[in-house]
């Protein structure tokens, strides 16, 4: 069996994760940097994504190596941010090596949450630099950064981190943004999807459902129609190689449809990175299996973190308000 990760335990040595928060616009900003370079990959499942430089992490592709991974909210608008994280890197003389000078390798993907703060103003090169700027070993969870604006199926969504131990010593971790369309609860119970694979420690987080008054009707009206997208960040410190860490992408995508329901709709973009922080060498099918299904299980568990310790937002109930 593997070890349940969480908080500061959960992050992978060699990365660091950094937020920029607006409250005024409700908006922000979330950057994965592995400075040192890590092999990266990407699988998209939703029809509706927003994204910047992920075609050179199909496996066929020249680079293979990525300095960081940005998360932000402000649609298309936000990709903007990415150049901040780029001029951050470029300082520090971080990225792929080239005759004019290094070029900072940042793949980036975006969330909807436009109109929901106080004014518009959508992340920008400033909120990338700042996020990058504010990276260390502890990540805050909830409504921060690229889930400062979200919303689940409703209810807020935000920012969630978790992770493995596993038992022949690799490690696997799960960073999300949770702005999905479709609900991460049962609107007949109140029960969380996925709420089994919580560690023990973390159900403390649950909420007594005793005066829970469901509406299962709503669940034929998703709330924000049309401004949705779930991302995930999956990491291990294992020596995957570009094709591998692709298959680990595409195994994480089932921890979303284990927490969110429906997941992967045509409204939503949502999508899975993968890092691995190892030397790229590749590893046994197995071992790249059981990566895999840990992985999908830390995106289900950083997700119902992500909407149990967000907070409420005007006119957005927290999950834990429909409880009374």
């Amino acid at each position: 069996m593997a070890e349940a990760l969480w908080g500061k335990a959960a992050l992978l040595p060699g990365l660091r994760v950094g937020h920029f928060t607006d409250l005024e616009a409700l908006t922000g900003s979330t950057v994965v940097l592995v400075e040192e370079g890590a092999v990266g990959a990407v699988d998209v499942r939703g029809a509706a994504p927003g994204t910047r430089e992920t075609d050179l992490l199909s496996p066929e592709n020249t680079v293979e190596k990525v300095q960081a991974i940005l998360l932000t909210g402000g649609s298309a608008f936000g990709l903007r941010a990415a150049d901040g994280v780029m001029r951050y890197l470029a300082e520090r003389g971080k990225g792929f090596p080239t005759p004019g000078g290094v070029v900072p390798i940042v793949p980036a993907a975006v969330l909807y949450d436009l109109g929901r703060g106080r004014i518009h103003r959508p992340p920008g090169v400033e909120a990338g630099y700042q996020a990058a700027l504010a990276a260390g070993e502890r990540v805050e969870e909830g409504s921060v950064g690229a889930g400062t604006g979200a919303v689940a199926g409703g209810v807020k969504g935000g920012v969630g981190l978790a992770g493995y131990l596993l038992e022949e010593g690799h490690r696997i971790m799960a960073l999300v943004a949770v702005n999905s369309l479709g609900r991460p609860f049962d609107p007949q119970t109140g029960r969380l999807y996925g709420e089994d694979l919580l560690a023990e420690e973390e159900r403390a987080l649950l909420p007594d459902r005793s005066r829970y008054q469901g509406r299962p009707e709503d669940y034929r009206y998703p709330f924000l129609f049309g401004q949705n997208t779930t991302l995930a960040v999956v990491a291990t410190d294992a020596p995957l190689s570009k094709a591998q860490a692709k298959r680990l992408a595409i195994m994480a995508q089932d921890g979303i449809a284990r927490a969110i329901r429906p997941a992967h709709t045509p409204l939503d973009g949502d999508l899975v990175f993968a890092l691995a922080l190892g030397e790229g060498k590749g590893v046994a099918p197995y071992t790249l299996l059981r990566l895999g299904a840990y992985a999908a299980d830390a995106v289900t568990r950083a997700i119902l973190r992500a909407v149990l310790l967000s907070g409420s937002a005007p006119g957005i109930p927290a999950y834990q308000d429909l409880m009374g």
